[in-house]
């Protein structure tokens, strides 16, 4: 069936048989919804639907999809708390097992995500130039996602909401990482974005070392060797040291290097991996202490575990000698 059918025979019915019509269709085509609302059209006053279009085969006409097409397209009510919808969504799929595709109208968990930019630009600023239903009539909020396409508008605004406000240098550096990782295929999660401009923020504006070069060796059999190249002073230097890991060792060569401007100790060491999987970004914290009791505490957030240690020792000695100075 097609809707400009069920419509006629709808209408055909009615004009036959003097009692309600009910319209019940299913998903073959992907037309269950678009066939069931053609039905209303052509007079049926019920329609049989289902949650998250579950049912044989393809499914049944999705009760969320019918009702908003319902109340917002044709400006008929029913009794469903529209509120509800979401929820009552993520209990049915949690029940049966059934997962919903990100991609599905209503109730997916994209649609009402925005990442590329002119998109979170526009729906920031308008909301209907990309969202013809405000998330909150079914439960939900509106997602502005990081990744390859996002742009700084949207990205800045998600910060925002976090209570996070980056200057545009921070914030054009929060946008290049965030990109990097899209472009690598990884979906940026809110946890990864803030991971990383808390690292960005708190990078000192000016620094008097940086890194150069790394190179780790670690494996079976292998003692974990580090060589780091760092740029002090604007001169270039090298050190390699081993350790019981690759991150002991690359923060014992920075130490080797670092140790005539600044003898610091490591404190503390705090690893957190934020996403699930392999790719997860992982946020370092670490406190480090001079020789004259001065300590600081620093963050770095990569998806590599001794580069974001890397980035946290790093700010974290240029702290103290920003300090000192």
């Amino acid at each position: 069936m097609k809707p400009a059918s069920m419509r006629r025979l709808i209408e055909d019915l009615h004009g036959v048989a003097k009692v309600p019509l009910s319209v019940h269709c299913h998903n073959d085509f992907g037309m269950a919804v678009a066939n069931s609302l053609a039905g209303v059209e052509g007079g049926a006053t019920q329609v049989h639907v289902a949650v998250n279009g579950l049912g044989e085969r393809a499914g049944n006409a999705a009760l969320e999809e019918t009702v908003m097409s319902l109340h917002m397209i044709y400006k008929k009510k029913t009794r469903i708390k529209t509120k509800l919808l979401f929820e009552t969504s993520r209990l049915v799929s949690r029940l049966t097992g059934v997962i919903i595709q990100p991609n599905k109208a209503i109730v997916g968990e994209n649609a009402f995500a925005h990442e590329s930019g002119i998109h979170t630009r526009g729906v920031v600023v308008k909301p209907l130039t990309f969202e013809p239903i405000k998330p909150e009539t079914v439960g939900r909020k509106r997602r502005l996602i990081a990744g390859k396409l996002a742009g700084k508008h949207g990205i800045k605004s998600e910060l925002a909401e976090a209570g996070i406000y980056p200057n545009d240098k921070q914030l054009s550096e929060i946008v290049n990482r965030t990109k990097e990782l899209g472009d690598k295929g990884k979906m940026v999660t809110d946890a990864d974005l803030f991971a990383i401009s808390r690292a960005i923020i708190g990078i000192p504006e000016e620094k008097l070392i940086d890194l150069a070069d790394l190179a780790v060796v670690t494996g079976t059999g292998v003692i974990p060797t580090a060589s780091v190249k760092l740029v002090l002073d604007g001169k270039e230097y090298v050190a390699a040291e081993t350790g019981v890991g690759p991150v002991d060792a690359t923060i014992k060569a920075i130490q080797a290097l670092t140790d005539r401007l600044v003898n610091v100790r490591l404190t503390e060491y705090r690893l957190e991996a934020l996403t699930g999987g392999s790719n997860a970004v992982a946020e370092v914290i670490i406190k480090v202490e001079d020789k004259e009791g001065n300590v600081v505490s620093s963050r770095g957030a990569r998806e590599d575990i001794v580069m974001a240690s890397v980035e946290a020792m790093i700010n974290g000695i240029n702290k103290l000698l920003m300090r000192r100075k």
